[in-house]
């Protein structure tokens, strides 16, 4: 089924690509880039000005190459939370300038919601992500981890058909989302917490005994 193209796109539409844009690279930001940038290429939407530099075949080619990257890097228990970590300064300043970009500066007003929109979307979707991934990383088996990986995986471009196809889907999709991954950081951030104080009383523990001995 082709998409529809962006010029024919009402408010609702882009309402629903700049938050789905938003929430969406919060948890795969160069799986965003590459299928935005691939999409436009191909001919299949014709993207707004402002993200029309995402489909130059430079930039599809390293965008492509960091999806390649993080879908292995985000599979290896550690390597994950690392990969989390060190992205934290990079998908929510994306997210809000990829949501932006849908209205463009000739609409500024419009962006600047959208870049408020974007970024809040994208720090909760990133923290909610980095928090239940370290949670998982307390597991020794490693199945979980590629589990909650490859849901991810197809949690992005299920996010971004919705936002072309089915407008109102998308947008209540990521408002559910959004709820969502506010209480499970809540719950989350409150067994790291206790995970924690346990292994400080363990090493502490150790410690003490190990002075003990001497």
């Amino acid at each position: 089924m082709e998409l529809p193209a962006v010029n024919s796109l009402d408010t609702t539409h882009l309402v629903a690509l700049a938050a789905a844009l938003g929430w969406a690279s919060g948890l795969r930001l160069y799986a965003v880039l590459a299928i935005t940038g691939l999409v436009g290429y191909a001919g299949w939407v014709q993207l707004p000005p402002g993200l029309q530099l995402l489909q130059h075949p430079l930039m599809l080619a390293g965008s492509g190459f960091m999806l390649f990257v993080e879908f292995f890097a985000d599979k290896i228990p550690g390597l994950d939370s690392l990969w989390d970590l060190v992205h934290t300064a990079v998908r929510i300043p994306a997210g809000a300038a990829l949501a932006a970009s849908v209205f463009g500066a000739d609409h500024a007003t419009a962006a600047a919601l959208a870049a408020l929109l974007g970024g809040t979307l994208a720090a909760t979707s990133h923290v909610a992500k980095a928090t239940t991934r370290a949670a998982v990383n307390t597991s020794p088996e490693p199945f979980s981890n590629i589990g909650m990986s490859l849901l991810g995986d197809l949690a992005v471009p299920s996010m971004l058909w919705l936002a072309f196809e089915h407008p109102v889907l998308a947008i209540a999709g990521v408002a559910a989302a959004f709820v969502g991954m506010l209480v499970l950081v809540w719950v989350l951030s409150k067994f790291l917490a206790r995970l924690w104080a346990r292994l400080k009383m363990l090493l502490g523990a150790a410690s003490a005994t190990a002075t003990e001995s001497r």
